[in-house]
């Protein structure tokens, strides 16, 4: 069981859940109906355990050299056995995705909106891993596969309720997940080299797009409907917020730049994987109750229990 829980990167699959319920609060400020979040959760875990393993499938030949004890170069896992998973994570992720809008949409819903999404978010993590990731586009893509499971949590939402803009997202929708989107570009680019030495210009290069990512967090508020409604300044103390989330985050990468020794490099990318949560539970307690911010963080706890027994990177 453990070489498979290493295979799948289990703790960091609890940020995608994080990503994809942030996403249904922000809509429907709460996880109601519970149908629809379970089947949200459960196509986001899928389809991101899926691209875990294909990465590792596609990455065969690279891991025989660089790391040869996890599963797959060390044989304890067969190669063909893990494709066979892989695939199979990704077609039911994508069938499970179908039932998220049709398990909470009425009549005047795009109810397919999330079917579609999850079709694509599993086109885009087969992109990454098997085409894309060694190419400069790779970051862009991996970027986007985060961006569309936030959007997976946003397509129950009304698309009556705003302005519509593409799929009938709503612009401040766009630009949420966009933000994480961008984020995570940064993260991939950072994290490139890092089982060798790094070099430091890559690794300024993904610190800068982090930021720019959290600017982008940090403004979405100027995008939102009128009479949207917030617990906190949104135009003053919200952006102090998000700096204030990342700072911890933004200085262990500082010191990877200062010594981009593998170690430090890894540790700062796990570091950077699991502030996703501390960031999709701020804009929960932005836009809903505190009580789902809460439950949101609390992802924290079996994200940082399993990372002490299973690498995430």
């Amino acid at each position: 069981m453990r070489r498979y829980l290493q295979l799948f990167r289990i703790p960091n699959v609890f940020t995608a859940i994080a990503d994809v319920t942030m996403g249904m609060i922000f809509v429907r400020h709460g996880i109601e109906p519970w149908a629809a979040w379970l089947a949200m959760i459960a196509a986001s875990a899928l389809l991101y355990t899926s691209g875990m393993v294909l990465n590792d499938v596609y990455d065969f030949d690279t891991d025989m050299r660089e790391r040869p004890h996890r599963p797959l170069p060390s044989g304890q896992i067969q190669l063909a056995r893990a494709r066979r998973l892989g695939f199979i994570l990704l077609a039911v992720g994508m069938a499970t995705g179908w039932l998220v809008g049709f398990a909470a949409a009425p009549p005047t819903w795009l109810a397919w909106r999330s079917g579609i999404i999850a079709c694509s978010l599993a086109l885009c993590i087969w992109l990454y891993d098997a085409v894309l990731k060694g190419t400069l586009v790779g970051p862009l893509a991996m970027g986007g596969c985060r961006t569309l499971n936030v959007l997976l949590g946003m397509s129950i939402g009304d698309p009556l309720q705003a302005p519509a803009t593409l799929l009938s997202f709503p612009a401040d929708q766009l630009l949420v997940a966009g933000a994480i989107g961008v984020y995570v570009v940064g993260v991939t680019w950072f994290s490139r080299s890092e089982a060798t030495l790094s070099r430091r210009a890559t690794l300024a290069l993904g610190m800068a797009l982090m930021v720019v990512g959290l600017v982008m967090l940090a403004l979405f508020p100027r995008l939102a409907a009128p009479g949207a409604r917030y617990s906190m300044d949104p135009m003053m103390i919200w952006p102090f917020a998000v700096m204030l989330l990342m700072l911890s985050t933004l200085r262990r990468c500082a010191m990877a730049l200062q010594n981009p020794r593998p170690q430090r490099v890894q540790a700062a990318v796990r570091q950077c994987l699991f502030s996703l949560i501390f960031l999709d539970a701020g804009v929960c307690l932005l836009i809903a109750p505190w009580t789902y911010a809460v439950g949101v963080l609390a992802l924290l706890v079996p994200t940082l229990l399993l990372s002490r027994w299973i690498y995430s990177t």
